[in-house]
C-alpha cells in the first residue's frame, strides 16, 4: 500500500491510498476554500448513561446535490469543485467538512448536565474514483487495499488522545438517508467507547474472564457445529453467517475464526480472506432480489483507550435497511425504545435465502 498525505486549502487533511506508487505532483483540491472552525460539544444523558453529540453546523451541510454534482469525483470544473483530485489514486480519506467530532472542539456550553468538548475525528472514505459501482462490485485486490486502509487508520486515529474508539461504517441507501450515491463510508473517532459496542466488550470480557477464551470465537465454533444452515461464506481465515440471534432479517456478521482483537490485528492471509467473504455477502445482497440492497455496514473491534483487550474480537455486522416492503421489519416502539427486538423471520430462512444466491467473485 502506498499513501500520499495532502492538506486541503481550508486546512483539511487528505490521504490518497494507491496499489502503485503515487506522485508528489498532486494537489488537494476542496469543495470548500476557507478555513473551518467547527465546534462540537457532548452532554451525559444521565438515564442512559452515554454521552450524546451536538454539532449545530451540521445543518449547513449539502443535502441532495444535483445530479451534475459529485463532490466525490474528480472534475476539472472550477464551477463545481470536489473534494478528491484527478490521478492515479485507489481510495482517498479526507477530513469531514461537517464533522460531529473535531480536535478543535472547546469551551462546551454549561447546562444542568455534565458536558465536554466533542474531540474525536470523523472522516469520509471515497472507496473508489468510479461512481457508478458498488463496494461489492469492486475487484478483489482494490477491497484488500481498503481493508488495509481501514488498519491503518485504526492504528492512527487509535494513537491520538483524543480517541478511544475507530468506528468505521457504510450506510447505503436512500432508505438509510443516503443522498450521495457515490461509493463511499465514514470513519469516526469517538472520545469515549460508544454504548453497544461497550455492552458487547462487556460480556466478551466476562465470557473471557471465565473461560480463557473469546466469546465471539466459541460462538462461532458453536455455530460450526451446529452445522452450515446459517453460514453464506466459509473461508479458511473468516466467516460470514447470518447468526442464531439476528435481530434484522438478513443481518450478517463477518468475523475472522482467530480471535483478532482490531482490523490492523489481521494477518496479510485473513485480510485477502476478510476481502473475499466482505464481497461475497455483499454480491448475495444485491442478487438476491436483483436490486440494490440497502444497509448499515459497521465495524466492532477493540477499543484503542491504552487498556490491553484480550476480549475483544473484531467483526463486521450488516443491518439490513428497515423499509423495503414486504420483505423488511419497521423498527416499532420495542425496539427502538427498549432495545428489545422482535424477530419476525427465523436466521436459517434468511441464511437459506442469501446462500441461494449464485454470485462470482470474479
Amino acid at each position: 500500500m502506498h499513501l500520499l498525505r495532502l492538506t486541503k486549502p481550508d486546512g483539511r487533511a487528505l490521504i490518497l491510498y494507491g496499489r502503485d506508487p503515487l506522485p508528489d505532483s498532486l494537489e488537494a483540491p476542496s469543495a470548500n476554500t476557507t478555513p473551518i472552525n467547527p465546534n462540537s460539544h457532548l452532554r451525559w444523558h444521565p438515564l442512559r448513561g452515554e454521552w450524546v453529540a451536538y454539532a449545530g453546523h451540521r445543518q449547513n451541510r449539502t443535502f441532495l446535490p444535483p445530479p451534475e454534482y459529485n463532490p466525490l469525483a474528480p472534475s476539472r470544473d472550477p464551477q463545481h469543485p470536489t473534494e478528491v483530485p484527478e490521478g492515479p489514486w485507489d481510495v482517498a480519506v479526507f477530513d469531514n467538512l461537517f464533522p460531529a467530532l473535531t480536535p478543535l472542539a472547546h469551551d462546551p456550553p454549561g447546562t444542568i448536565v455534565d458536558t465536554r468538548p466533542g474531540k474525536g475525528a470523523c472522516e469520509v472514505v471515497v472507496f473508489t474514483q468510479d461512481a457508478t459501482t458498488t463496494l461489492g462490485r469492486l475487484p478483489l485486490p482494490h477491497l484488500e487495499l481498503l481493508v488495509d486502509v481501514w488498519a491503518q487508520r485504526y492504528e492512527e486515529l487509535g494513537a491520538r488522545e483524543d480517541v478511544e474508539y475507530v468506528f468505521p461504517f457504510e450506510n447505503r441507501g436512500v432508505e438509510v438517508g443516503v443522498t450521495l450515491h457515490h461509493p463511499h463510508g465514514q470513519i469516526y473517532a469517538y472520545p469515549f467507547v460508544p454504548p453497544i459496542a461497550a455492552r458487547e466488550l462487556a460480556e466478551q470480557r466476562a465470557y473471557f474472564d471465565a473461560h480463557g477464551r473469546g466469546l465471539l470465537e466459541d460462538h462461532l465454533r458453536a455455530e460450526e457445529r451446529a452445522g452450515p444452515q446459517r453460514f453464506v461464506y466459509t473461508g479458511e481465515h473468516v466467516v460470514a453467517l447470518v447468526p442464531v440471534c439476528a435481530r434484522y432479517p438478513y443481518e450478517v456478521w463477518i468475523a475472522p475464526r482467530r480471535g483478532a482483537a482490531s482490523i490492523a490485528d489481521l494477518t496479510r492471509e485473513e485480510r485477502a480472506d476478510f476481502a473475499r467473504a466482505l464481497k461475497t455477502v455483499l454480491l448475495k445482497y444485491d442478487g438476491l432480489w436483483q436490486k440494490p440492497f440497502p444497509y448499515i455496514m459497521v465495524f466492532h473491534q477493540a477499543p484503542t483507550d491504552g487498556a490491553p483487550h484480550p476480549e475483544a474480537h473484531v467483526h463486521v455486522e450488516f443491518y439490513p435497511a428497515y423499509r423495503m416492503p414486504n420483505r423488511l421489519k419497521f423498527l416499532a416502539g420495542s425496539e427502538t425504545g427498549a432495545g428489545v427486538f422482535t424477530a419476525d423471520t427465523l436466521p436459517d430462512e434468511k441464511a437459506a435465502e442469501l446462500r441461494a444466491v449464485e454470485v462470482s467473485l470474479g
